[in-house]
């Protein structure tokens, strides 16, 4: 591992022995890269995650790691849902399962977006998530509208920490349904923290917030040695009233919090 001047840190993918530099010496900008090179192997990974970092590149580019500041997290219990979600939810048309479709949902992640956009998602990473997913790590959430795949999300589970990487939808609210299910779920097994990594207008409506990276740091320094759900994943049958209820709590503290400002 070697400093590229003021640039990210270049990391040799043959050196096993090498580790990551601190995050504290992630570029400013772009926000949060940290170093190149390397590989996917599932130590590395693991170790990434461990430490607040993550891969994020396209073809033709070198892997590229990254630690962003500020860092975007979702505490499963501060979970918003919209009314609007909330009652396409209760017509029962989504049926949502976990881990039952991993390879189909990150191949369809890899898919162009409808709004033309391309993916990040590389050949090299869906082949090395698959591997993590082989090994317990990797999970999926899937949405099924009449038995097909509509849409679905994946992440890294390490300890009770869920570090989400990628989600798509071929029917409208079909990815934010699968993360609904898929965060209340973690709720139930005492999951803290879900990792967001970078804002976005769509996660900060389900309730993601932006904290300091040392905040979040400290957050997983913790959560991460916290053992985890280790038996097989399944959504438990009486999710829709957990989130029902979950629903019910926050809007009596938000209508004291009102109370309390009037």
């Amino acid at each position: 591992m070697s400093g590229l001047g003021t640039g990210p840190y270049w990391i040799d993918p043959y050196d096993e022995s090498g580790g990551f530099p601190d995050v504290s010496l992630a570029m400013k900008e772009p926000n949060g890269l940290l170093a190149v090179g390397g590989n996917l192997a599932p130590k590395r990974l693991i170790d990434a995650y461990h430490k607040g970092i993550f891969p994020w590149y396209t073809d033709g580019q070198p892997i590229l790691w990254w630690s962003p500041n500020p860092r975007s997290i979702l505490f499963p219990d501060k979970l918003n849902i919209s009314r609007s979600t909330l009652k396409t939810m209760r017509k029962g048309h989504f049926h949502i399962t976990v881990d039952r479709a991993f390879n189909q949902v990150i191949a369809q992640c890899a898919e162009p977006r409808t709004d033309g956009n391309g993916t990040w998602l590389t050949q090299q990473m869906i082949s090395a998530y698959s591997t993590l997913h082989e090994l317990g790590y990797a999970h999926s959430a899937e949405c099924w509208l009449s038995g097909e795949l509509v849409g679905g999300l994946y992440g890294v589970a390490i300890g009770r920490v869920f570090f989400g990487e990628s989600m798509y939808s071929r029917q409208p609210d079909a990815s934010k349904i699968a993360f609904i299910h898929l965060a209340c779920q973690l709720k139930e097994w005492g999951y803290s923290v879900i990792d967001c990594q970078v804002h976005s207008n769509y996660l900060k409506s389900l309730g993601a917030i932006e904290i300091p990276r040392k905040d979040y740091l400290n957050l997983i320094n913790h959560w991460t040695k916290v053992p985890g759900q280790n038996k097989q994943w399944q959504l438990d049958k009486n999710l829709i009233n957990s989130l029902i209820e979950l629903q019910r709590q926050r809007k009596i503290i938000n209508n004291q919090k009102s109370a309390k400002k009037s």
